[in-house]
């Protein structure tokens, strides 16, 4: 997970622990191994420890939502596009209603819903995703996420 830092690692592993709802994605295991490797340090050789560290995330067969929602995309008919926006509220009900504290997600987005061989679709990539206590909005000045779209993030329950 290059760019994530240990407390992204952690939340992700986190949340995804503690979730169990068919849309969502289910984590299998994880992996974290520590490496000793030469580095200069102020003009000296010293050992360094790189940390290799991965979730292992159901297989998803079908990919990201992402790729199946241009105009020119005919691989779906309208039941199955149907099921898809159920199962994405399905899951986000889940998140936001059957959860204590409840998870916000925070970068919902095509490419962070994958589909089964099924087409049944599973909310992936808590990383930045944030537990909420008893405060009905909160605003935050994250720069997490997709750059794309307004750095102000709102969340109202």
């Amino acid at each position: 997970m290059p760019g994530v830092d240990e407390e992204q690692f952690q939340n992700e592993f986190k949340n995804l622990a503690r979730l169990q709802h068919r849309n969502i994605v289910r984590l299998v295991g994880y992996c974290h191994h520590i490496q000793e490797v030469p580095a200069m340090y102020e003009g000296k050789l010293v050992l360094a420890e790189k940390i290799h560290r991965a979730l292992c995330l159901e297989y998803m067969s079908n990919g990201s939502l992402e790729k199946y929602i241009s105009d020119e995309c005919d691989k779906y008919d309208w039941h199955t596009g149907y099921g898809i926006i159920k199962g994405i509220c399905q899951g986000l009900k889940y998140l936001h209603t059957k959860l204590e504290p409840p998870i916000y997600h925070l970068d919902l987005k095509p490419a962070n819903i994958l589909l089964d061989e099924n087409m049944v679709p599973r909310i992936a990539d808590f990383g930045i995703s944030r537990l909420f206590g008893d405060e009905r909005t909160r605003a935050t000045k994250s720069t997490l996420g997709t750059g794309t779209y307004h750095r102000n993030t709102y969340a109202t329950i």
